[in-house]
């Protein structure tokens, strides 16, 4: 049987962030966190968990995340993006700013707002730091650089990629190179089992996979997502190419600005919403809105 790859977001959703599946997210976390002893998160609250249905499954633009929450009121979202966009950073500030905000309602203290964690698990190289494959962010002075203005923003990029290429690993010893190892589409059975051996969670976690593999409904809408994935990549390309062969029949050099106009026109007429054009052309929303209007005229 063919195992089903684990950053598949709905299947890393099925596997880590529902609420029979929390136990997997606490370790999964516990390692990105480097939370130890009596740090340990030991509990969490699944929140927003949506219902994964074909339509979700089939979207080309969904975004299938994981949230949750820790006694403490921090809130934390994980998101698995396998295509690079070119635009993480400015994507992950965007969620982090949507679930920030939305800590408190209209007219309460902004002292009740609580730390966000934001963490971006990628199947690709992002961060030009080599051979880091996780890189963590916060909130630091630009001269006196132990000074940290607030707690409340914490973003991780862990690149998938930059790890396969490290030369000396150390999965006895380190907890989250295992379950990086455990991510991989290409591992194989021998690997897979001194892995289990271990770690117990990952056991547990593959366990899991194994009982999702031999569901029909769980691998029709896995083999429905890697097409809707496949499809969003090429739609990506598609548009990014068809904006370049655009500037090419000009005959003439385009401004950065005159691009990102051009790229989210073509995002448009795929269907895209406004946020994930805006996202993904790097233009301002109202932008975005704007042309829209012009285009439907």
């Amino acid at each position: 049987m063919e195992r089903l790859k684990p950053l598949n977001d709905f299947i890393f959703k099925k596997t880590f962030g529902e609420d029979e599946t929390k136990d997997n997210l606490i370790a999964l976390l516990n390692a990105i966190l480097s939370k130890k002893d009596i740090d340990k998160l030991v509990t969490l609250e699944i929140v927003e968990n949506k219902q994964l249905t074909p339509e979700l499954i089939e979207d080309k633009t969904g975004i299938i995340d994981v949230r949750a929450k820790i006694a403490d009121g921090t809130q934390l979202e994980i998101e698995v993006q396998l295509t690079n966009q070119h635009n993480m950073d400015k994507r992950t500030l965007w969620y982090w700013g949507e679930i920030y905000s939305n800590g408190i309602k209209k007219g309460e203290d902004y002292k009740k707002l609580a730390k966000v964690i934001t963490i971006n698990i990628l199947d690709f190289e992002y961060i030009k730091i080599p051979d880091k494959f996780h890189t963590t962010f916060h909130l630091w002075e630009d001269e006196v650089k132990d000074y940290m203005l607030t707690d409340v923003i914490e973003v991780h990029f862990i690149e998938v990629e930059k790890f396969k290429k490290l030369e000396n690993k150390n999965l006895k010893e380190d907890k989250l190179q295992r379950w990086l190892s455990f991510f991989r589409e290409d591992i194989n059975k021998e690997e897979l089992e001194e892995l289990m051996d271990m770690d117990a969670d990952i056991r547990k976690a593959e366990e899991k996979i194994k009982y999702l593999s031999s569901d029909p409904e769980t691998l029709a809408l896995y083999k429905a997502r890697e097409r809707s994935l496949h499809e969003r990549a090429n739609m990506i390309s598609s548009a990014k190419e068809e904006g370049r062969e655009e500037g090419r029949e000009e005959g003439r050099e385009e401004g950065a600005n005159e691009k990102a106009i051009k790229l989210a026109k073509n995002f448009l007429k795929m269907g895209l919403t406004v946020k994930q054009v805006a996202e993904g052309s790097e233009l301002p929303l109202e932008k975005v809105i704007e042309l829209k209007k012009q285009m439907s005229n």
